[in-house]
């Protein structure tokens, strides 16, 4: 299953400089890792919004709560999450 997740961090960037340093490394890692599992399908930066916007993909919404909430930036961030169906067209033209 597809998930949009937009997440707000913000507060992260209010940070002190050592803390935000050391959080961004353990970040970075965690990510290759849900990337690499096939969890954190693709990411994208949104200019003029403290943020991103990722593509997700997990058994159910349980699992995907599972991996947001191992994100170490977790505590400090706030997510909106839209789970996806597959658009009749993409089934269609078999890229579903």
């Amino acid at each position: 299953m597809d998930f949009l997740v937009r997440i707000e961090t913000s507060r992260v960037s209010a940070l002190p400089a050592e803390e935000y340093r050391d959080l961004l490394a353990r970040e970075w890692a965690r990510g290759q890792e849900l990337h690499a599992q096939g969890i954190l399908r693709t990411l994208w930066r949104v200019p003029g919004y403290q943020g991103n916007v990722g593509l997700w993909s997990a058994r159910d919404a349980d699992e995907l709560a599972e991996a947001l909430q191992s994100l170490p930036i977790w505590p400090l961030v706030t997510a909106e999450v839209t789970p996806l169906a597959t658009h009749p067209l993409m089934t269609r033209i078999g890229q579903a």
